[in-house]
């Protein structure tokens, strides 16, 4: 779930801004998805999930010496029962370990759970967010930004110049609320903020500073704003990123896996990989359910204005740092669950 929003217009129109905005945004997930495409399916021969297949194999083979001397230790001891049911190892290795050049069955199967989390995600976002809450909630913490990026340029102008330039700004700012209309139908939060601008386009008089700062802030505030935009943005493809780290390190994990120990690499493995999956979508649960506060509370009342600031803190700060330790406890639950199966799997072959 992204929305890319940016607040310099000097250059171009603000129509031109958010069309921009959705198709880099739309840009960046399909960019993420051919990269997946690429290294976990197409030629995985030559490329790197390749070589880190070929490295598995290697590892596979030198915890093999291993595996081989508990398997005997075991066959002595246990006689013939869970020595047997030890062998399933080698099998599952080699089986996930079986590159074609066009994918293995570990990457397949990482592709498909990969898939199965973004399916999952999207239903919680398209389930919960069906009037676009969060980018309404996200527009609405940042128009006035853009607003005054455009305003304030004329606060230093009087007369017809400053007259002038706020009947520019204004057309400009016009463009802004009528695609926010087109995107999110007649809102309050847009018609508050339209008037608000409008107030000080028509007013009489040098428009003072307390008149500004009610509605744009200060300049340090925007560039506050900024950064927390743009960290929540970068949270959103840090998670992506590890994902794919992760995923691509599974050829290791799997060779590793014939070492015997209690806890197989394997499951923690897996348990890191949907972990990641959790904290993506808690990260937008979260987002969400946070946003629709914010649009079905003060942006249904066109006479309240609230500072907003606390929402971008939270977005781009604390909804990270709580979807990671929501992700941290499921993903202990996740590998309890999976340790304590394999070992009861295991008793019971």
């Amino acid at each position: 779930m992204q929305l890319a929003i940016k607040l310099v217009f000097a250059q171009v129109g603000i129509d031109q801004i958010l069309d921009n905005g959705a198709a880099t945004s739309q840009s960046i997930a399909e960019g993420w998805d051919k990269q997946w495409l690429d290294l976990l399916q197409n030629n995985t021969s030559n490329n790197l999930y390749g070589a880190l297949t070929n490295l598995g194999i290697f590892f596979a083979v030198g915890t093999l010496l291993f595996f081989m001397i508990q398997f005997l230790k075991d066959l002595i001891s246990y006689e013939y029962t869970r020595p047997i049911s030890a062998l399933i190892w080698p099998f599952i290795v080699v089986v996930l370990l079986s590159n074609s050049g066009n994918g293995s069955i570990l990457s397949n199967l990482t592709l498909g759970v990969r898939n199965f989390l973004n399916t999952v995600n999207q239903q919680v976002v398209v389930s919960a967010d069906a009037d676009k809450i969060y980018q309404q909630a996200l527009n609405m913490s940042v128009a006035e930004e853009v607003a005054g990026s455009l305003l304030r340029p004329c606060q230093s102008l009087t007369g017809g110049q400053q007259s002038q330039c706020f009947v520019k700004a204004a057309e400009k700012v016009n463009v802004l609320w009528q695609k926010y209309r087109e995107i999110y139908g007649n809102k309050s939060w847009i018609n508050r903020l339209q008037t608000k601008v409008d107030n000080i386009r028509y007013g009489t008089g040098i428009v003072s500073e307390t008149s500004f700062n009610s509605l744009l802030g200060s300049t340090v505030q925007t560039s506050i704003k900024n950064f927390l935009v743009s960290l929540q943005y970068a949270f959103q493809n840090l998670i992506e990123a590890t994902m794919l780290l992760i995923a691509v390190l599974g050829p290791i994990a799997v060779g590793g896996s014939l070492l015997p120990v209690a806890g197989k690499p394997i499951f923690a493995w897996l348990t890191g990989f949907l972990s990641i999956g959790i904290a993506k979508i808690s990260f937008n649960i979260i987002a969400v359910l946070t946003a629709a506060v914010i649009v079905n509370g003060p942006g249904q009342n066109a006479n309240v204005d609230p500072d907003l600031m606390w929402f971008i803190i939270f977005l781009g700060i604390l909804a990270p740092i709580l979807s990671l330790l929501v992700a941290a406890a499921g993903g202990f639950a996740v590998f309890s669950a999976i340790s304590s199966t394999a070992s009861l799997v295991k008793e019971r072959i």
